[in-house]
């Protein structure tokens, strides 16, 4: 641009002040519903391109916010943020607020470093299956189920019938393998760890407790931190993240024809938050 084109431009724009690209990843991750949108690699994939391609940009911010969910969400999600860091040839920091932990964490693990606050929960380096067992339940109803499956484990753990151990087996044998990949994850992005100290138990720690264990590199904040980097006027450009949930987008359009549509869908909805908020009571949240 030339000095006679720059001041014709309001003050603001007439300084090249350094860009710093912030993308916010906050909730469950893989939770995507039709009335709420978690952590999904379709719901951040936009906002990730336009943070590493924001003009004059010289580094993105990821914001995380989650006690983690889906595996393969989160491993997507981490590997988006490597390739365009690399094409890009730009730094990545993570700031942990409230909790990077499991999924969290790894996402996390895609920045060159990770700054969280002093009680930040991080963590969490494991994997878990949960759910309900009903046995005894359709027989006291009076109820008959009826499963028809070809492949012996097509009903493995269904909830109505006993605990198979072979089911058991098999589901301990997938959780190995993801949680082997998680565990190279960390071990080749934080090269830091400490020798014979073993943090993939599936433990958290505070933000200030993971600061000697080599889980984060600093203590801090978004603003501090990038202030100190790039200097006071830093530009700090918040990136649109993917648009709200089904019950979002019906409200925003005033469209009353699919009001129903919405109410029917609450029952399901009402168990998904709970399940939700139960993964951020895990860690006392």
């Amino acid at each position: 641009m030339s000095e006679r084109l720059r001041a014709l431009l309001p003050r603001r724009f007439r300084t090249r002040r350094p860009r710093v690209a912030v993308v916010r990843l906050s909730g469950v991750i893989g939770a995507t519903s039709p009335l709420r949108q978690g952590l999904s690699i379709e719901g951040v994939a936009g906002s990730l391109e336009r943070a590493f391609t924001l003009p004059g940009v010289k580094a993105v911010a990821l914001v995380i916010n989650s006690p983690g969910g889906s595996p393969a969400q989160s491993h997507l999600i981490f590997r988006r943020i490597r390739a365009l860091a690399t094409e890009k040839e730009l730094p990545v920091v993570a700031f942990v607020e409230d909790v990077a932990a499991s999924g969290g964490y790894m996402i996390a693990c895609a920045a060159d470093e990770i700054v969280a606050d002093p009680t930040s929960i991080v963590g969490s380096i494991g994997v878990v299956s949960a759910g309900f067992g009903f046995p005894g339940l359709l027989e006291k109803l009076g109820i008959e189920r009826r499963v028809h499956t070809m492949g012996e484990a097509k009903a493995m753990l269904d909830p109505f019938r006993p605990e198979d151990p072979a089911d058991i087996e098999r589901l301990k044998r997938i959780q190995a393998d993801v949680q082997g990949v998680f565990t190279d994850l960390v071990t080749s992005r934080r090269p830091g760890l400490p020798a014979g100290e073993n943090l993939f138990t599936g433990a958290v720690w505070t933000g200030r407790q993971a600061l000697p264990l080599g889980l984060v590199d600093a203590i801090g904040d978004l603003r501090t931190t990038m202030r100190a980097r790039f200097g006071e006027k830093v530009d700090l450009v918040p990136i649109a993240g993917a648009k709200g949930g089904f019950l979002t987008r019906l409200l925003r359009r005033n469209a009353p024809g699919r009001i129903g549509e919405a109410v029917a869908a609450l029952p399901g909805e009402t168990l998904a938050t709970l399940a939700e908020r139960a993964a951020y009571a895990r860690f006392g949240l």
